[in-house]
């Protein structure tokens, strides 16, 4: 399997070369990485489907005339019954799963009030960044965790809380 992690910053940075095939199906979509207060990222955990029980970042397809904004706080609406704020880019995952190729925009996002309700998944919980390892990620979004990883060793906990806070 193939992937690749691009960020505004380094969007040539490359951890593998992706490789999309003409006969795989390719399916573009947004996901939300929510940050609260204290730097805490929200996780949540599939109830449904082949990847059943593993975690990821809440999200879906961008729907034909949507912008990548927009899908997202219909996604978080339908998953979550939550509004949110959508921040900046934080990256673009390329990822090749073995029905399909996974090309996701993942977005700096807070959570507009402190509710939600899940309407799709079975569990969710608001992780510290030395414990993202603990859940059992989707390969895609393992991609994430190990660039906000990587970001808060170099001391970008701060930045992440402050953008959680405007």
């Amino acid at each position: 399997m193939h992937s690749s992690i691009e960020t505004p910053d380094t969007e040539n940075m490359r951890m593998h070369s992706s490789i999309e095939s003409p006969d795989r199906k390719n399916i573009e979509v947004v996901a939300a990485v929510i940050f609260d207060a204290q730097g805490r990222v929200f996780a949540t955990q599939r109830g449904y489907g082949e990847w059943k029980d593993w975690w990821e970042f809440p999200g879906g397809k961008i729907e034909p005339r949507e912008s990548m904004q927009e899908a997202l706080r219909r996604e978080i609406r339908e998953e979550l019954d939550a509004e949110i704020e959508v921040h900046d880019l934080l990256c673009t995952v390329r990822y090749d799963y073995p029905r399909f190729h996974l090309t996701m925009h993942c977005f700096r996002c807070t959570l507009a009030g402190n509710r939600f309700t899940l309407l799709e998944h079975e569990a969710a919980k608001w992780l510290e960044a030395d414990a993202l390892h603990s859940v059992k990620w989707l390969p895609a979004d393992m991609q994430i965790i190990d660039n906000i990883v990587s970001s808060t060793q170099a001391g970008a906990s701060t930045s992440v809380a402050s953008a959680a806070q405007e």
